[in-house]
């Protein structure tokens, strides 16, 4: 691990969960959960994380429009809102890969408990 990776850790075990995050958070894992329920027969993971990436795609293009009057002005800061959007995500995933790889046999677990409790 990286010095500033270490920092990063420390700072944010030292970070006290507000409202605001415990919404998001909420939030979030509600999304997750209409997503685990898709899982069946008819779709393994991979499809429903396509599909996962496209609807956050379509709602990101719905949210960043807002506050325009032409589409030709929105389309002007295209490459803008996906540098922004890209580097949320990138930011996203990153922390969440990490955080699942210090945590992989506690979420193994959970994985395989949800599947024998089904």
């Amino acid at each position: 691990m990286s010095q500033e990776n270490a920092q990063n850790s420390e700072i944010d075990a030292s970070l006290e969960i507000t409202p605001e995050m415990q919404s998001f958070y909420q939030r979030a894992d509600a999304i997750i959960g209409v997503a685990n329920s898709q899982l069946g027969p008819e779709a393994h993971s991979g499809q429903v994380g396509a599909s996962l990436l496209y609807a956050a795609a379509r709602y990101s293009a719905s949210v960043a429009s807002i506050g325009f009057v032409k589409g030709d002005d929105f389309a002007k800061e295209k490459d803008d809102i996906v540098e922004f959007y890209v580097k949320q995500y990138r930011q996203m995933l990153s922390d969440n890969l990490t955080d699942y790889a210090q945590n992989f046999d506690k979420y193994v677990d959970l994985n395989q408990e949800g599947k024998n409790a089904e």
